[in-house]
């Protein structure tokens, strides 16, 4: 089962919180969702029958770019999109709701906006966003996007203060956004276009023609509009934000006891500082470690120190994972 489908943080999926997050009338519009055929089952079965959303079927998966433009295609160009990755941690509603009506404010002037993540550890997992001008009251100019950078850059960048994480989360007119997409890669706003004129509905679903959208050469939104364009801006977020990217991150967003502790499942800690243990079955027993993660899934078992949660993609058989 894919991240966003699964509870990991409280009861609900984290498909099913992006969702709800984006449930007030007043402020939202219906959810698209982009999806691959692969997980339509999971996203059907999670939104429900009674919900008002729409379903694009990517024919193949040919990165942020092309999806969003999917998107864009299907709205009035003065639409203002709210593209939201599905398989993030939002604590703090009320700043992400504020958040995006400050998005909103300045996409309406014609701007392509980055959520700026609020960087409070020297974080090298995430690409930055360097604050430039101020642009009114509702965000800024984005000076620089910066890639994933080293510990001892990440530090100096919050040392000097003005660099917020990008957090993949954007708001843009549609038509602004396809306009973008047209003068930095043409070949993607091309394809799309006809993918969608050539396009079929089912019910709720649609489904772009899959010969012109097959051809793309997949690009990020990032890469392909973003870092290119002259009209990128910022807004502020501190919202507890995480994109539960690895186990620590998990462990972060999941309620902790005094020793920052964390356990899903049955489990007894003796002596135990900053542990993450998760069960689906046998009982767990942990005595005098620190900072270490225990997973048992089955007949699989997983030990590894925090610092090395990193390394679980050189394990044999993680590509299956």
């Amino acid at each position: 089962m894919p991240k966003p489908f699964l509870p990991l943080v409280g009861d609900k999926t984290l498909f099913a919180q992006a969702i709800a997050r984006c449930g007030d009338a007043a402020q939202f519009a219906a959810p698209i969702v982009v999806t691959g055929a692969a997980h339509l089952g999971h996203v059907e079965a999670q939104l429900g029958a009674s919900s008002n959303a729409a379903v694009i079927v990517e024919p193949s998966a040919r990165n942020t770019a092309a999806a969003i433009g999917l998107a864009a295609c299907r709205l009035e160009p003065d639409a203002v999109m709210l593209v939201c990755p599905s398989d993030h941690h939002i604590g703090d509603k009320l700043a992400f709701a504020a958040a995006a009506a400050a998005a909103a404010e300045l996409a309406t002037d014609g701007w392509l906006v980055a959520f700026g993540i609020e960087a409070k550890v020297p974080e090298t997992g995430f690409g930055y966003l360097k604050r430039g001008e101020a642009i009114g009251d509702a965000g800024f100019r984005v000076a620089r996007f910066v890639e994933k950078p080293s510990f001892e850059k990440a530090k100096e960048f919050l040392a000097e203060g003005g660099y917020a994480w990008n957090g993949g989360i954007f708001a843009f007119r549609a038509g602004d956004f396809l306009r973008e997409l047209a003068e930095h890669r043409p070949d993607i706003a091309d394809a799309v276009r006809v993918s969608v004129a050539q396009g079929r509905e089912d019910g709720r679903r649609f489904h772009p023609a899959a010969a012109p959208f097959d051809a793309i050469d997949g690009d990020s939104v990032d890469y392909a509009v973003m870092e290119r364009t002259t009209k990128a801006a910022m807004v502020p977020a501190d919202m507890d934000w995480s994109d539960i990217g690895n186990w620590q991150a998990l462990q972060a967003a999941r309620p902790c006891d005094d020793q920052g502790n964390s356990v899903v499942g049955t489990a007894e800690l003796v002596d135990c500082r900053n542990v993450l243990v998760e069960s689906d079955g046998p009982r767990v027993s942990v005595i005098g470690l620190e900072d270490v993660i225990v997973i048992v899934d089955g007949g699989e078992v997983l030990v590894t120190s925090a610092a090395g949660a990193q390394k679980v993609g050189k394990l044999a058989g993680a590509l299956n994972q």
